[in-house]
């Protein structure tokens, strides 16, 4: 790279980490110096097989818009593309002589490989700085090994490996100002990614969810007032509003783990209230769910072809059922249990279903029907 390259321009490639706050390429890149360039990049069949569905384009919909909005409040912008994604940055790094490419890391297999492919290409091809970071975990999955150094396969003991570890960083906070190029490249129009369904069910979505930072935020703060009360409970029943339901803002990235670990360890200290012990074990309950999901990731890492066969070689040869019928009655909420179809209706309407419903419902699926997951 020339001497200078430090003025030139940073994109900011924005994935699964739709916030300000606690975005650690997005800091880096301001940190670095020169303007920075917001962008998004809509390649959804570089997603493997596991291209997004319906609710999830309508929450990134809603999501990206309220995020360009963030940055508008900050002299910048979000430039929207669409992929392929090495075609898409190619173009944006010769229409803004971008010097340095940064993004937040995605743990998928194909997302995984497709990264690693453009990271090489970005520092050899083009001899622009490439650099990824961590926003999606409390630790990567690599920091965390059993004690012959390979990977957990179950959760207790890998939580137990986590809780020795040094505490997760402090969130970062959200830039000030992010200083702007002297022109912008051109973007497409966010209706023009065709993200949003036609079809009526998604106005449920509207009802039941407020996509974006701030009402991420908004969410952990309300459910952080009651959690302590009883969420070590309350979490099991399925009939009351016991959960966080804070799952799609972790998983688009409006709100990031450390974000939560902090603010629930700061619960007692914040002011809001000393705790009781029982109080204490309902905070710290809600705290290891967040490990659970620091452990799928793990597993997904390490073990890259869970999305498809099982953990387990002995299961792979398992003689399941092939009955299209009852796939689709379950799918419909129509099996005649009440509970099951409980479940996949709230799905339906809403995107979201409470965490022991989707247990009831998977294992319906796989050990009554019989039918692969």
């Amino acid at each position: 790279m020339s001497q200078d390259s430090s003025s030139k321009p940073t994109i900011v490639w924005f994935r699964q980490d739709l916030r300000l706050a606690d975005n650690p390429a997005l800091v880096a890149a301001v940190e670095r110096g020169g303007p920075v360039v917001p962008v998004y990049l809509w390649a959804p069949d570089e997603a493997g097989d596991w291209a997004p569905g319906g609710a999830h384009r309508w929450w990134l919909h809603q999501s990206l818009r309220s995020l360009g909005e963030s940055l508008e409040k900050l002299g910048s912008k979000l430039i929207l593309r669409e992929g392929p994604t090495q075609d898409a940055l190619d173009d944006l790094i010769t229409k803004t002589g971008a010097a340095a490419v940064y993004w937040n890391r995605r743990y998928e297999p194909a997302i995984t490989a497709r990264d690693k492919q453009i990271k090489h290409r970005l520092r050899h091809d083009r001899d622009v700085e490439a650099k990824s970071f961590n926003a999606s975990l409390l630790y990567e999955p690599w920091e965390v090994q059993t004690q012959t150094g390979g990977p957990y396969k179950v959760y207790t003991p890998f939580w137990r490996s986590v809780e020795k570890l040094p505490t997760p960083d402090l969130p970062l906070d959200a830039p000030e100002t992010i200083p702007a190029p002297e022109s912008w490249p051109q973007s497409a129009k966010l209706a023009s990614l065709g993200l949003e369904p036609k079809r009526d069910w998604k106005d449920g979505l509207a009802e039941a969810w407020t996509p974006g930072e701030e009402s991420a935020h908004a969410a952990l703060d309300a459910f952080l007032d009651e959690a302590a009360k009883s969420y070590a409970d309350r979490r099991n029943l399925p009939d009351v509003d016991g959960t966080a339901r804070i799952s799609p803002h972790l998983h688009h990235g409006e709100l990031g783990p450390r974000q939560v670990y902090h603010a629930a360890r700061r619960f007692k200290s914040d002011g809001r209230r000393n705790l009781s012990k029982d109080e204490e074990k309902n905070v710290y309950t809600f705290i290891k769910e967040i490990g659970w999901r620091e452990f799928a990731y793990h597993v997904l890492y390490h073990f890259p072809h869970t999305p498809t066969d099982p953990l387990q070689e002995k299961f792979a040869d398992f003689p399941w059922d092939d009955d299209a019928a009852a796939l689709r009655a379950w799918q419909k909420g129509r099996t005649g249990y009440p509970i099951v179809d409980a479940g996949m209706r709230q799905l339906y309407a809403t995107g979201w279903m409470h965490n022991r419903v989707r247990m009831i419902v998977a294992s319906f699926l796989v050990k009554d029907l019989l039918i692969s997951w």
